[in-house]
């Protein structure tokens, strides 16, 4: 049987390039090999594509240096139209024919990647591709837009404000007052950026000002949210097969032992004070309706491919904090963990993220 042809695409231009890479080791280290054929394709921070080394180890998640995409001096060459799938790559011998791909596994974090770029460009091509498409994938990039939809849904979120440094110029006073509801602690966060880059928390207002330009400094609109307080909550969604309902994981859950919250350095480097628990512990009634939250949620946003959703959880009640359309795969992710606790592998995971891909 002739295996699937299926190009990883990872790396990106977003701040979140060394986690998707890590990601990418990941799966490249899990891919059925006996199923399929991988062609490794990284994107440099200034954009460029480049065929990888298909080599799990050299992207391999270390605290102490993160693993990136150099420019290699070969440049990937896509179908020039949507009549072909034949992927070619240049360089210093020529342009030679990685032959024909079936799909695309873009395992992009953030902008440029994650947010719908690709998932246009893949769509002008016709080329099947893993995950959430354009809307969808453009959607759970913007926690703003998110926040509406949901709310609109009737799915519970955490209250916040949406600003931008054009309101803040044209009336502080008057969006100072609208922050300042919310009450403390705040979080401070950009719109559409992931893996808590960008993100403060505020337990004094004296602090809001160098939160802003953190999260200002990722992206135009930043968002301001109320801390809950309670447990974070965690799980996994896939797309349902043949129309069905989507399947989503159990719980997983973020314990904070001595950190103000799940920072960058605690999810990707290793820093102490945060055990992640999978699966969380949860009376049955709690997990059935953090379940069907979740469920709701992913079909909010569009229903296509896979999410991570993310709650904080009262003890009574469950709020949506994000959603994740293209979670991470790394080793310690969330994601992974909380299938792999539900009965499937890690091959298996990834195969089935393939496969969904293929009957979209």
């Amino acid at each position: 049987m002739d295996k699937t042809a299926v190009a990883v695409l990872f790396g990106g231009r977003s701040s979140e390039h060394s986690i998707s890479s890590a990601t990418a080791g990941g799966v490249l280290r899990a891919i059925d090999r006996e199923r399929y054929e991988v062609i490794p394709i990284g994107i440099t921070r200034d954009g460029a594509f480049v065929l990888e080394d298909d080599d799990p180890a050299k992207f391999t998640l270390d605290p102490r240096h993160l693993p990136d995409v150099r420019d290699n001096g070969t440049r990937i060459i896509w179908p020039d139209s949507a009549l072909s799938r034949e992927l070619r790559v240049r360089d210093a011998d020529g342009v030679r024919s990685l032959g024909e791909i079936d799909v695309v596994f873009p395992i992009l974090h953030g902008r440029f990647g994650e947010d719908g770029t690709i998932q246009g460009f893949l769509e002008l091509l016709d080329l099947p591709y893993v995950g959430a498409g354009l809307l969808m994938s453009a959607i759970g990039m913007d926690k703003h837009a998110t926040k509406r939809i949901l709310r609109a849904a009737g799915v519970p979120v955490v209250p916040w404000v949406a600003v931008t440094r054009r309101d803040l110029d044209r009336d502080r006073e008057a969006w100072d007052r609208r922050i300042r509801s919310l009450g403390l602690p705040a979080f401070v966060k950009p719109a559409r950026a992931g893996s808590s880059v960008g993100v403060s928390k505020v337990s004094d207002w004296s602090q809001l000002d160098t939160a802003l330009a953190t999260a200002f400094a990722e992206d135009r609109t930043v968002l301001v949210e109320r801390a809950v307080v309670g447990r974070e909550i965690e799980c996994g969604v896939l797309a349902g097969r043949d129309g069905a309902s989507p399947r989503v994981s159990v719980a997983g859950e973020i314990v904070i032992t001595g950190r103000d919250f799940y920072d960058f350095e605690a999810k990707y480097q290793g820093a102490a004070g945060v055990d992640l628990v999978c699966p969380a512990d949860l009376a049955p009634a709690d997990l059935a309706e953090m379940q069907r939250i979740a469920a709701a949620t992913f079909e909010a946003v569009g229903g296509e491919g896979l999410a991570r959703v993310d709650f904080f959880f009262t003890g009574t009640e469950f709020f949506v904090n994000e959603v994740n359309t293209m979670p991470g795969f790394t080793a310690i992710s969330m994601f992974p963990t909380c299938w792999i606790a539900s009965g499937m592998t890690y091959e298996e995971l990834i195969s089935e993220l393939i496969d969904l891909a293929s009957v979209r």
